[in-house]
């Protein structure tokens, strides 16, 4: 007997041992669960499983938490809070795994990915975070916001970088999204064609995978680099080609139907900016943007230029029909537009009144109200979703103050600028093509965070920092080695 059970324990056995454990866990629960109604144990089995392929091989656990950012969901609990599923429990998950192979493997890991100034500009923006929620309005908001803000980025940058080091894991990655966006997109546009299309029925085919239009928009976007250059990694007319071909027709198509104005003008931007990358021009496109922003400011800030702009209440109205929208918007009518001025406006108060470290991280909403200039109002005003200030530069002046303002922007100039330098030092023509993807898919969400805040999203915070870590990468990979 004690044999038997030596050898049923024995290393040679633990795989169908294994197997056999998961295999009772898994009708136990199935049983309980019908018996007692109480489905929920059915996501147990589910979640070993998972936890055990985490700790075997994290990468393909990193490649399945990709392919469940397009298929996540936003579910709203009971205190108040909201959660996407499934990704935000695999980012704590995969952040506590590959933080204990870090402590494990420390010894083994390249520092010069540590040391290289993007991690350290990303971990000084981090640290300034932590100084912020210490000297925030509401602590307990912050630290929230301090946390989730950390289980995007060891995940998505940490680990990344190295889970996508090289063409091949490149192009795992790049299929472990793009698949799962894709049947997305294709649900989306089915059920909207029901509608006929129509601008003012955009909202009703978004749910479960998308909270709203420009979420939706803003993930095809940014995705659009990386679905043309990678359709040149296969020959022509092969039939992934062809895939990746009909995909960007259909990714193209859905943006169109998406009505989203901010994604129209970044993609565009996107081609610009492939010219200005190429030719070197990334430094003078970023001084004329910085000189524009100053002078708008300035501009509308003299003598308070800026109240000749306030909108009428009564005629600025949402719009059911795309071309009256776009007359609206030039016409300074359109509620969308002229709500995010009134939560624009308020944001300028607010960071004149605590300039240095702002009201906290994740705080805007809390404390914005009071400092809202009546004349902006609009009668969605109210604000009953609780949405933010529609621009993360904006937000990161309020919640961080301008120490926090600056540092992000310096983060964001530096991986340009390093980007580019990085895209001319390469020499494979495969390894230019992923630094110019990281490059563009970088400058779209940019763009798109001018009048935007979707970093804390994981329809586009992670591939903001996928993009980081990418240009970390390659800029090792491009540069001569020295001893980590």
């Amino acid at each position: 007997m004690q044999n038997k059970l030596a050898q049923l324990l024995s290393p040679d056995n633990t795989p169908q041992l294994l197997f056999r454990a998961f295999g009772a866990i898994l009708l136990l629960c199935l049983f309980v669960g019908i018996a007692t109604e109480w489905y929920f144990l059915l996501g147990i089995p589910a979640f070993l499983l998972l936890a055990y392929l985490t700790v075997v091989d994290f990468h393909k656990a990193f490649l399945l938490l990709v392919a469940c950012i397009p298929l996540s969901t936003e579910l709203n609990l009971p205190s108040g809070l909201a959660t996407d599923l499934p990704t935000e429990p695999l980012m704590v998950g995969l952040m506590l795994v590959g933080g204990a192979y870090a402590l494990r493997h420390f010894r083994d890991l390249d520092g010069r990915y540590l040391r290289h100034p993007i991690t350290l500009l990303l971990l000084t923006h981090l640290a300034w975070i932590v100084v912020t929620a210490i000297t925030s309005q509401d602590q307990v908001v912050s630290v929230k916001f301090l946390l989730a803000k950390i289980w995007y980025v060891v995940p998505f940058y940490f680990l990344a970088s190295r889970m996508l080091d090289g063409q091949d894991r490149f192009r795992a990655f790049f299929w472990a999204a793009f698949v799962p966006l894709l049947f997305t997109v294709v649900v989306t546009l089915i059920r909207h064609s029901a509608y006929g299309f129509s601008f003012a029925d955009v909202f009703r085919v978004l749910h479960p995978f998308y909270r709203n239009h420009v979420t939706y928009a803003s993930i095809i976007a940014l995705f659009i680099p990386l679905v043309w250059f990678m359709r040149l990694w296969y020959p022509a007319y092969s039939l992934k080609w062809w895939f990746l071909v009909a995909g960007l027709v259909i990714l193209l198509t859905a943006i169109q139907f998406s009505y989203t104005r901010a994604a129209y003008v970044a993609v565009v931007g996107a081609i610009g900016a492939y010219y200005a990358i190429r030719l070197r021009l990334m430094r003078y496109l970023l001084i004329v943007a910085f000189a524009a922003a100053i002078g708008l400011v300035a501009f509308m800030a003299a003598g308070n230029r800026y109240l000749d702009y306030a909108p009428n209440y009564e005629t600025t109205v949402s719009h059911r029909d795309f071309n009256n929208l776009i007359q609206a918007t030039y016409e300074m009518e359109d509620i969308s537009t002229m709500e995010r001025l009134y939560r624009w406006m308020a944001g300028f108060q607010m960071s004149a009144a605590r300039p240095a470290t702002g009201f906290g991280p994740g705080n805007f909403y809390n404390f914005y109200k009071p400092y809202a200039i009546t004349s902006f109002r609009t009668y969605v005003s109210d604000n009953p979703d609780k949405s933010g200030i529609h621009s993360y530069f904006l937000m990161t002046l309020v919640e961080q103050g301008a120490p926090g303002l600056a540092l992000f922007v310096l983060l964001c100039v530096y991986a340009l600028l390093e980007g580019e330098r990085i895209y001319h030092r390469t020499e494979g023509i495969k390894d230019k093509q992923i630094v110019m993807m990281a490059l563009l898919s970088l400058v779209i969400i940019l763009a798109l965070l001018i009048i935007n805040d979707l970093i804390e999203t994981d329809k586009v915070g992670a591939f903001f920092f996928i993009n980081l870590a990418i240009l970390a990468n390659m800029g090792l990979r491009a540069s001569p080695k020295t001893p980590a």
